[in-house]
């Protein structure tokens, strides 16, 4: 059987760009007509979105997949670990979990993963002519390099050269491409084919003798300086971007009670410490209808119109910490003052009265109380729900029937009360998990009986307009400047996609790019997308 080529990006730290690069250069493969899939051997985020075979994958892939055209697969990210406290993380194979670790424990165990990474690597070569791979943190992560299932072992596993990556707006770039090739063995210096220069302002002529002393000192050329992008529109993967959000965020202009300037109501989005899926709420940030704020302390509540409780891995634990804070009370108040509280899964899970864990899945504890704000309960279970759907607004909803959205459940154990719903979740048919939504509906989420708080486990609740529009209008928006939004927004599709190809000119303009073609290996080949009988085993194709 034949396999398609691959190359490899690494970084010399984390938050150094991999992943946008890896997404801006399957999209310039896919432009060049290629058949092309992303790889992560191992990733860890609280980001994470259902494959097309069910369980789950980084949120990263899932962008990754989407710009090369592709649903996302359980073999684009074969090890997902996810944080449940400062040393421990569920760890996830091939999308389903296997265990709860700490880090030691994980560090010892990590090198019994390798089989499983080949089998996925090995899977998307066999389907696809170019598998572009991304590595994790650095690695000149010398004290991770005996166990390494993501960086260098794999560039050996897929025999490929690897492209490093580096920071330059955090400073001491060339101090930190060189100490990462001076820690590297020869056999993965032999590896490095070039490095790029990512995230510059000003003018790319003042780094030439910088860039010309590297390359003399480690014999590797540089590929290209990429200019930083603002606003990039491509979804986030974990909490380093969230706090890097958080930062951009205090440099905007601000009132004197600290919230974004203009007009629109006031949303504040609580900062869970293990917050999860944070990438519900950019929509809400990219309308211009809201002034949104992340908020650290309950007295940043007193003038928000909305109140949201994102997700997170740890309901229990986060509960607690919450409550310790002080913001059981300043929720109360929300409701005292007629404002609105939203909890998207965990959060949604703290609004209710009880929460219960028999089977230890959080914890020791069997039982605690929530905040008490909707008349549910929920009850954990070691079984996992993943599940993509279609969430439909009801009458008497926050969401009318009109409000329509892609939706998908990640979470464990079920939560039943008395309240009404929120939405109806239509599931999606895995063999068409992008546009076949199944007969059967359910309802889903809660509202209390006074329609001040609202609960869901729908995450990208707000990934469509519609659902935007229609916050809006509950938080007294006036319809022209919803409208107004509406248009400029687009839909959401076709903005990721527009997004997708902006990024790819950005690289196609500032990349070496007949060089790139050429170390994965297909310079002179001619791209296949499209044609008949192309193997497809990872379950991608072009999404309507």
């Amino acid at each position: 059987m034949n396999q398609g080529s691959c190359l490899m990006v690494q970084g010399t730290s984390s938050s150094a760009g991999k992943s946008l690069l890896v997404t801006g250069l399957v999209r310039l493969f896919r432009q060049d007509g290629f058949t092309v899939a992303p790889f992560k051997g191992q990733n860890m985020s609280l980001n994470s979105y259902p494959a097309v075979e069910g369980g789950e994958i980084g949120r990263a892939q899932v962008a990754q997949a989407e710009a090369a055209g592709l649903r996302p697969s359980v073999d684009m990210n074969p090890v997902l670990l996810k944080p449940t406290t400062d040393v421990g993380a569920q760890v996830i194979v091939h999308g389903i979990p296997i265990a709860q670790m700490g880090a030691r424990e994980y560090h010892e165990f990590k090198g019994s993963l390798l089989p499983a990474v080949r089998e996925s690597l090995e899977r998307l070569r066999a389907a696809y002519q170019v598998v572009v791979i991304e590595g994790a943190g650095s690695p000149a992560e010398i004290n991770l390099r005996e166990h390494d299932i993501v960086n260098m072992a794999v560039a050996h596993l897929g025999d490929c050269p690897v492209v490093l990556v580096a920071d330059i707006d955090r400073g001491g770039v060339f101090a930190s491409i060189y100490g990462t090739w001076a820690l590297m063995d020869e056999p993965d210096r032999a590896r490095l084919a070039g490095f790029v220069i990512n995230k510059f302002r000003g003018d790319a002529s003042i780094l030439e003798p910088g860039i010309r002393e590297i390359e003399r000192r480690t014999g590797i050329p540089c590929l290209g300086v990429l200019p930083y992008l603002r606003d990039v529109g491509i979804a986030d993967e974990d909490s380093v971007s969230l706090d890097d959000a958080v930062e951009m965020q205090r440099r905007v202009p601000r009132d004197a009670d600290g919230w974004p300037l203009g007009e629109g109501p006031r949303v504040a989005i609580v900062r869970m410490p293990r917050v999860s899926n944070f990438t519900d709420f950019e929509p809400l940030v990219a309308s211009g209808l809201f002034r949104v704020r992340y908020v650290d302390h309950p007295s940043e509540l007193a003038q928000a119109d909305l109140v949201i409780l994102p997700g997170t891995k740890s309901t229990m634990a986060d509960l607690a910490e919450l409550r310790d804070r002080g913001f059981a009370g300043a929720l109360a108040q929300m409701r005292e003052r007629r404002a609105r509280v939203l909890g998207v899964c965990g959060g949604y899970q703290m609004l209710g009265e009880r929460i219960l864990d028999p089977e230890g899945v959080e914890g020791t504890e069997a039982e605690i109380q929530g905040l008490g704000l909707l008349a549910v309960t929920t009850t954990f279970a070691a079984a996992k729900v993943t599940e993509p759907g279609v969430a439909e607004g009801v009458e008497g909803s926050w969401f009318p029937p009109s409000a329509r959205t892609m939706a998908y459940e990640i979470h464990m154990g079920r939560t039943e009360g008395s309240e009404r719903p929120l939405f109806r979740l239509r599931p999606l048919a895995a063999e068409n998990a992008e546009t076949a939504e199944t007969a059967d509906s359910r309802t889903e989420g809660a509202i209390s009986a006074d329609g001040l708080i609202a609960g869901t486990y729908a995450h990208g609740l707000f990934d469509d307009f519609s659902t935007v529009a229609s916050l809006a209008r509950l938080l007294g928006v006036p319809e022209e400047a919803i409208e107004s939004a509406g248009k400029r927004q687009g839909s959401d599709h076709a903005r990721r996609e527009a997004a997708y190809d902006r990024l790819a000119d950005s690289l196609r303009a500032n990349l070496d790019w007949a060089r790139i073609r050429q170390l994965a290996g297909v310079a002179g080949v001619a791209g296949v997308a499209g044609v008949a009988g192309v193997a497809d085993v990872a379950g991608g194709g072009e999404p309507s």
